[in-house]
């Protein structure tokens, strides 16, 4: 219960923590996000790992001087990149090596099929939503994307992704409504991005009941 707390108080004060991090380790800053990013994105077992509101409070911080903001972007969209590769060829390897034994054959022909169909689209989606995105690469690789085509939309996805929410922290993280409430404003984050998933799944729940 205690490392749940943590846990808790990390997510929900990222601004603290990471100015700490800054005073203490200055330059290192930008190793630690990239391996924070990094196993977010690139390990299946990490996909709690703060995610959007990382993205946001880090531009914050680079408004306020504690970081570059381009340094900052280009560090974070390749992390996005490796952890995105990383998973895609632990995807390819499972199905390669698993073929038959363990994945039923006609379920990889579907997901092959689906991402063949909807496979770009997909990979920029999920790049929004939580935990969403940490298996989308893992199951494009186990489908079989062709990695030109994956490695593409994983690209502008990481861009898109990156961009947006550290702009809007550098933008807005600093005006003073924002900077008194920013507790809130990484809730209304990390719930916004779970909206979507909770959505789907309440949906799904309820058209169960109804058949």
């Amino acid at each position: 219960m205690e490392l749940l707390a943590q846990f808790f108080d990390i997510i929900l004060h990222l601004d603290r923590h990471l100015i700490w991090v800054v005073e203490n380790y200055g330059v290192w800053i930008y190793l630690i996000l990239f391996l924070i990013i990094f196993c977010e994105t690139g390990l299946v077992v990490t996909p709690f790992l703060p995610g959007d509101s990382l993205l946001f409070v880090a531009g914050t911080l680079a408004a306020a001087g504690g970081m570059d903001i381009a340094t900052l972007m280009a560090v974070l969209v390749t992390a996005a990149l490796c952890g995105d590769n990383c998973n895609y060829f632990i995807g390819r390897w499972v199905g390669v090596k698993f073929y038959g034994k363990f994945l039923n054959p006609d379920y990889l022909r579907r997901t092959h099929e689906f991402y063949a169909r909807h496979g770009g689209k997909t990979i920029i989606l999920a790049r929004f939503l939580p935990i969403v995105r940490t298996y989308v690469p893992f199951v494009a690789g186990l489908g079989a994307m062709p990695y030109a085509r994956y490695i593409a939309f994983c690209a502008a996805g990481a861009a898109l992704w990156v961009g947006s929410l550290s702009s809007a922290g550098y933008f807005f993280g600093n005006i003073p409504a924002v900077q008194a409430n920013l507790t809130v404003v990484i809730i209304g984050i990390v719930l916004l991005s779970v909206s979507p998933a909770v959505f789907v799944f309440l949906r799904q729940k309820l058209i169960q009941r109804e058949g």
